[in-house]
Order: structure tokens, then sequence, then C-alpha cells
């Protein structure tokens, strides 16, 4: 579709836009020392109909990750879409999601290659959680082989 009319949920992403710090933790694997990151963010609009978070932060080896966010909203579906990629990673990811009722919840799927490193794809569920207009959240879980969702990392970013 060609210059379609900017909707409300398009509107409601640009509240993504400037510049953010960031703080990150992943949860370890059993028997390994919690990861801690710190990082930045610049969101910037690609046009009224899309974002783009593009970040920055550290590995746990000390080197430097940048990761790239896409996010827009299909009226048609009634969905967001998106794709994020980071340089530490060869896999590009896909997002379908949905926003909750309150607006404040918006819950990213996608799906990948597992990390435990068997060849195996799995799911996986981003969620950005408005917690102000300073600050937000993005959980990232994975599902396990029974149906849970298990948290694999959390960041907080907060408008620098």
């Amino acid at each position: 579709m060609m210059n379609p009319e900017p909707h409300a949920m398009h509107r409601w992403l640009q509240q993504l836009l400037g510049d953010w710090t960031s703080t990150s933790g992943c949860d370890p694997q059993p028997g390994q020392p919690a990861e801690q990151s710190v990082g930045a963010e610049h969101g910037r609009a690609l046009g009224d109909l899309w974002v783009v978070l593009e970040g920055t932060g550290t590995l746990p080896d000390g080197g430097e990750a940048r990761m790239q966010m896409t996010l827009g909203y299909d009226p048609e579906q009634e969905v967001f879409l998106g794709t994020w990629v980071g340089s530490m990673m060869t896999h590009l990811w896909v997002y379908r999601g949905t926003l909750d009722a309150d607006q404040k919840v918006l819950t990213l799927e996608t799906e990948g290659p597992s990390f435990q490193g068997d060849g195996k794809t799995a799911r996986y569920r981003d969620v950005i959680t408005l917690v102000g207009p300073d600050e937000r959240t993005l959980t990232s879980f994975s599902q396990q082989p029974d149906g849970r969702w298990n948290q694999i990392m959390q960041a907080t970013y907060r408008r620098a």
C-alpha cells in the first residue's frame, strides 16, 4: 500500500524515538555468573510509519555489540511488524506482535536458532513495556519444550 495515512499505532511507536541509555542483564546458565551490560540507543523515525532503534552495548567478553530494530504497524492485519539484527549473530529476527489493551505492553513473537546450540529452531518473545514517558523495559523470553516461557534477558532504557 503506497502512502497510507498514519494509524494510532504508528503514533504509539513514536514514543520510542530519541536518545536512551540502557542497562541489561542476561539470566545466567546454571553455574555461570550473571552477565551485565550498559549501552545506548537512538530511536529515529522512518517517515510516519516506521521507527528504527539503533543500539550499542557491551558483550560478556568486553567487546562492543551493535543492534538494530525496526518496528511498524500493519493496519490491515492489525499487527506490529519488525526486525532485529545484531553484530553478534548471523540471524535476521522477524517480529509479529500485538499491543495490550492498556497500550503499555508490546509483545513481539519471533522464531530462530535455538540458543542450546542443537541445530533446532525455537520460539522467542520480546516484550517492550512502557514504564513511563522516559523509561521502558525490554524483556526476552524463550519457549521451553513444555510450553512455558523462560526469561532470558531484561534491559531497562531511560531517556538520556
